[in-house]
């Protein structure tokens, strides 16, 4: 074990109370320093991005499937004329949501 050695701070005038508390400081600093092990990267080379970045702690493409919700449907038309392009806007938009469903223009129009 190495002695610790007083910091040399020449600017300041200190106390013989902050010398003794630096001193203490050190000794303990270095006594947990050499509990310590050696690191694993002491005599080796640096570690490559991969070893820096582990993979991730679960795999993705083992969740669950889960279904995308549909889409509300349209509320029903009730002939009146003001309410047509509302209706047939929200029509568009079901079906533009619900793309997978609607493979044909046929289809859409069946609808």
């Amino acid at each position: 074990m190495t002695q610790p050695t007083i910091p040399a701070n020449s600017s300041d005038a200190s106390s013989p109370q902050d010398n003794a508390w630096n001193c203490l400081l050190a000794l303990e600093t270095q006594m947990l320093l050499e509990r310590l092990p050696p690191t694993p990267f002491a005599t080796s080379t640096p570690p490559t991005p991969s070893e820096m970045n582990p993979a991730p702690c679960f795999d993705v493409s083992a969740a669950p499937h889960t279904k995308i919700p549909h889409p509300a449907l349209p509320d029903t038309y009730d002939g009146d004329q003001a309410g047509g392009e509302r209706f047939l806007q929200s029509c568009v938009t079901y079906i533009q949501l619900s793309g997978e469903a609607f493979t044909s223009d046929a289809l859409k129009i069946s609808w």
